[in-house]
């Protein structure tokens, strides 16, 4: 999250957001990186990053105001697939597992 607060538009073309990590899990630091002043923060594309895979986990990604969620282990094809959508235009709110 300091990292993209801290970056010059273009710097980051999208996150990949770990949602398990400790002190701040994704989904708050999803929240957090929408509501900064930086002036992407309402637009660059977060992919949720899980090992859960479940509806309601999903629901609370896209509920976070994450676009995507790829669940884990990744499959590179889904990644690939899921991040060309969302660079098309095409990719808000998708959901991408197995």
């Amino acid at each position: 999250m300091k990292a993209f607060e801290q970056s010059a538009p273009g710097d980051y073309d999208m996150i990949l957001m770990d949602v398990q990590m400790p002190v701040m899990n994704g989904y708050e630091a999803t929240k957090a990186i929408r509501k900064s002043s930086h002036e992407l923060a309402k637009t660059i594309p977060i992919i949720a990053m899980t090992a859960n895979a479940f509806s309601e986990d999903i629901q609370h990604s896209l509920a976070a105001s994450m676009n995507a969620h790829v669940s884990k282990p990744v499959e590179m094809k889904v990644l690939e697939k899921t991040i060309r959508s969302i660079k098309s235009g095409g990719g808000g709110h998708r959901t991408a597992g197995h």
